[in-house]
């Protein structure tokens, strides 16, 4: 019997582009980075509710582009454990000038799940690090999908992004969706003691471009 994310990252890919997402609403939040236009999305294959954070200024082809994915613990807790955080609040930072950040839910643990991402946290305690902590729970990695993020650009009328991202899968998911990515942006933030381990994981066996430095 296939893990329930992994049956849904089925489904969405037996969807085309216009089938994924449904506009709902747009109105403008001022917040710390500025103001912006923030567009909600329904998922029409998993239920969930994505956002499209747009700034003021005008948004063109080859706009500067961060595809998020929700992460309750880093972002309304500050947890050192991942660089979520920092990420999300540089990206709004840099987008103000004219971009948009895709607001990914259900995305919580690399798409294993709040309860599931708690539990690989406690066997890391053990010693595991991030990768081997889900497989031994027996999910996935990374159970990410992308086409939501896509279909939402394709609403913007945007093509083609330069890409805030360290994760070259968002690059090869966005492609194979239609979306012409440009150039790819370093997001190199929020690192520190408590999170060295893991991002040196996802750098050495997950392919992410995180300067060996960090």
């Amino acid at each position: 019997m296939l893990h329930q994310s992994e049956s849904t990252r089925e489904a969405a890919h037996a969807h085309t582009i216009a089938e994924r997402v449904a506009f709902e609403v747009e109105t403008e939040i001022p917040t710390a980075h500025g103001r912006f236009r923030f567009r909600a999305y329904r998922d029409l294959v998993t239920g969930d509710e994505h956002l499209a954070i747009v700034s003021m200024a005008p948004v063109t082809q080859g706009a500067l582009v961060r595809v998020h994915s929700e992460c309750l613990t880093g972002e309304v807790f500050s947890s050192e454990k991942c660089e979520c955080g920092p990420q999300l609040d540089l990206a709004l930072e840099r987008i103000a000038a004219g971009g948009v950040v895709i607001y990914l839910r259900g995305h919580e643990g690399r798409g294993i799940g709040l309860i599931a991402k708690l539990k690989a946290y406690r066997l890391q305690q053990s010693g595991l690090d991030t990768l081997d902590a889900n497989t031994a729970l027996g999910l996935p990695a990374d159970d990410r999908e992308y086409a939501s993020a896509a279909a939402i650009l394709a609403d913007l009328g945007l093509t083609s992004v330069r890409l805030l991202t360290n994760n070259p899968d968002k690059i090869a998911q966005l492609t194979e969706h239609g979306i012409d990515v440009v150039e790819r942006v370093p997001l190199v933030t929020g690192a520190g003691p408590s999170n060295l381990a893991y991002l040196r994981a996802k750098r050495d066996r997950m392919g992410h471009l995180i300067p060996a430095d960090t």
